[in-house]
């Protein structure tokens, strides 16, 4: 599953403030691409992020079929005045099973590392924790777990974008 979001970072736009900003994150059958051009259309905007599973390096453990390497990886549109609607496709073939309750991630991107932590530390607490908070491969510390309502949550702090 953390494949899905190693690019979440990459569409985070450092705001003025310290504050985190938050962020629907939806999940898709496979028609990711088809929600989001109807969003583009009422929304407008371009795509700050268009990533398709063909284009993630491979992996080994997690093969991509030649039926989803086309399927949407991670998409951005933002939509108002520094927000995203952010999604991706879930994969079968990758184990991933749409279920009510796992249809969307609220994602926040925090201002420092600390407030990260905070945030996790608060939020996962009696939760179910998928990925710790911890350095990802891309460079920002990301985590995503849900929390104790079940409610699931993707915390990220990227240091390159502290000004």
């Amino acid at each position: 599953m953390a494949i899905h979001h190693e690019l979440l970072q990459k569409t985070y736009r450092k705001t003025l403030t310290d504050m985190a900003t938050i962020n629907p994150y939806l999940n898709f059958n496979g028609n990711t691409e088809e929600a989001f051009d109807f969003y583009k259309s009422v929304f407008g905007g371009e795509y700050t992020m268009l990533i398709r599973f063909k284009d993630m390096p491979a992996n080994s453990e997690s093969p991509i079929s030649e039926s989803d390497a086309d399927k949407i990886m991670h998409i951005a549109l933002p939509v108002g005045n520094g927000n995203l609607l952010m999604a991706t496709d879930f994969l079968e073939s990758m184990g991933h099973k749409m279920t009510e309750g796992n249809r969307y991630s609220v994602s926040i991107s925090a201002g420092s590392l600390a407030e990260a932590e905070k945030l996790y530390l608060g939020l996962s607490k009696d939760g179910q924790v998928e990925l710790p908070l911890a350095e990802s491969s891309w460079g920002s510390y990301f985590a995503m777990f849900k929390d104790k309502f079940g409610i699931q949550w993707m915390v990220d702090f990227d240091p390159k974008y502290l000004g």
